[in-house]
């Protein structure tokens, strides 16, 4: 049991501390990183909830739905609603960075509490892959919520403003749904992950330089 759950710990644990040490400008108290954490370990149990009345008492079992609104949308959605009402009002939210770190952080939550009950089920041999698959890929999914609710939080249009925090929900809800229809994909869809995934990570880290670039620049025009 302590190997599960060091392997169901570890993926988690270690992008968290990789997006959190990126954090160069004015790092997050560790205390709101770790509480986002555990908002979005806790955010397990309603979603699963949801998703079980979903499917069993609605009946709502057609593949595509539940790839794209009960998987996708709806996790993405909770995770967005967390980091907005928890972080994104925070007075410690103060640099655009700090989108990504919260997001990530409760994406990771997310990601490594439904990773624990995986390996419990489906056992250790699929540690590796669960890694390298859907944690990493809660982790994207979070840069990608994270940098534009960071470009919104210090937008001044209003307009702008709402713009940024809906594609903080959508955008990574899309790619959460790509995601998804790819391992549906049939028996090829190890030719179709690796080159997403690749190209998520590349542009995820982009995404992670230009919102370092802003938070130095909006720094610089700060009064004193």
């Amino acid at each position: 049991m302590i190997a599960l759950i060091g392997a169901a710990l570890a993926p988690g644990v270690a992008l968290l501390s990789y997006f959190y040490l990126r954090d160069n400008l004015q790092p997050e108290p560790i205390s709101m990183v770790v509480r986002s954490f555990l908002f979005g370990v806790l955010l397990v149990f309603p979603i699963m909830m949801l998703q079980y009345v979903i499917q069993v008492e609605w009946n709502l079992t057609n593949i595509w739905f539940q790839a794209i609104v009960a998987s996708a949308f709806i996790e993405e959605f909770f995770k967005w609603l967390i980091v907005y009402y928890t972080a994104y009002k925070h007075i410690a939210f103060d640099e655009p960075y700090d989108g990504i770190v919260y997001a990530v952080a409760v994406s990771l939550g997310f990601a490594t509490l439904e990773n624990f009950f995986y390996l419990i089920t489906n056992g250790l041999e699929m540690a590796f892959w669960r890694a390298l698959l859907p944690v990493s890929g809660h982790a994207l999914f979070g840069i990608f919520m994270g940098y534009s609710l960071g470009l919104g939080k210090f937008t001044r249009q209003r307009s702008v403003q709402l713009k940024r925090l809906l594609t903080a929900l959508l955008l990574p809800a899309g790619m959460h749904a790509a995601y998804n229809l790819i391992l549906l994909s049939g028996q090829y869809w190890i030719w179709l992950i690796t080159p997403f995934m690749l190209f998520l990570w590349w542009r995820g880290l982009k995404k992670v330089e230009l919102a370092h670039d802003f938070g130095s620049k909006t720094r610089n025009t700060r009064p004193d």
